[in-house]
């Protein structure tokens, strides 16, 4: 595998070193390669739901059967910075787990949040960039 590829999964998602990422929805079946290359991307460690100051993007790791996705994204809000992202990581479809692209289009408004765009981010796992709409000042 090699490390000079100018598009990883990690510059996809526009992470840069100094960047602090939360990561929720963490369990055995997440992507290790991918939590890898976004750390070398911020060239820092992920934080939990536990770090307790603001964070610059969120990564929510979220299968079909993780509950109430409204519920989920809106826990996400609770430390993101003001125009900080939410990458929802689901499993691609036909996977276990995987989660119905409507239900995230029905999901992200009641939570505050459009899509605005997504990308495919390792073999089993799929990402929608979800942000808060820009309110008029």
């Amino acid at each position: 595998m090699s490390s000079t590829a100018a598009t990883g999964p990690a510059d996809r998602l526009g992470f840069k070193p100094g960047m602090v990422i939360q990561e929720l929805g963490w369990d055995n079946d997440t992507d290790d390669e991918l939590r890898v290359a976004i750390e070398d991307a911020i060239d820092a460690d992920l934080v939990d739901s536990d770090y307790g100051n603001v964070v610059d993007a969120v990564i929510l790791w979220w299968r079909n059967d993780d509950g109430d996705l409204v519920d989920g994204l809106v826990d996400a809000l609770t430390d993101l910075v003001g125009g900080g992202a939410i990458w929802l990581l689901t499993p691609k479809v036909g996977r276990p787990g995987a989660v119905d692209p409507a239900e995230i289009a029905e999901a992200a408004p009641v939570a505050g949040l459009s899509q605005t765009t997504s990308a495919a981010v390792s073999k089993d796992w799929t990402a929608a960039r979800l942000v808060a709409p820009k309110t008029p000042a």
